[in-house]
């Protein structure tokens, strides 16, 4: 039934600097409102409302300000860069420090690689690539050149 994410939605402080930093990363802007802005996430597919408001700063749940991203494999061990290119820094997740590259998630009944960063506003932003569906995860989370190695053994 579910094919994929249609929308999710973040506020933000500043619609002007978010919507730079969102081009950045290559989304496309499907359309400029007064009270919300649309990003393409896959044109026709999903999408991205980002909504000004002065209450970004109020605490949240991280699940409540997070998206995911899909992207290749390929272009994961590239992101690092590529973000810091685009002056996003990858952040430090579940206690890896620092974060040089992918971690590999071991999320039954799916194991994916990710790397996490932040908006302008704090929101939670991630790239993520499906590596196995439907394994027995016997492992903890890892680097992705760890876990790479782990597989050719």
């Amino acid at each position: 039934m579910i094919k994929g994410l249609y929308e999710a939605h973040l506020p933000v402080s500043n619609m002007e600097k978010s919507i730079d930093f969102y081009r950045k990363l290559g989304l496309e802007l499907a359309h400029r409102g007064d009270a919300v802005t649309f990003f393409w996430i896959e044109k026709g597919k999903s999408w991205l409302g980002l909504w000004e408001s002065d209450k970004v700063e109020t605490p949240y749940h991280p699940s409540l300000r997070h998206i995911a991203f899909q992207v290749e494999l390929d272009d994961l061990l590239k992101a690092k860069e590529w973000l810091e290119e685009r002056g996003a820094r990858v952040k430090n997740a579940f206690g890896f420090e620092p974060v040089q590259q992918p971690l590999v998630l071991p999320n039954s009944p799916q194991t994916h690689a990710a790397l996490y960063f932040h908006d302008p506003d704090g929101n939670s932003l991630e790239f993520i690539t499906p590596l196995k569906i439907d394994e027995e995860i016997d492992f903890e989370m890892m680097e992705l050149k760890e876990y790479r190695k782990s597989q050719s053994n």
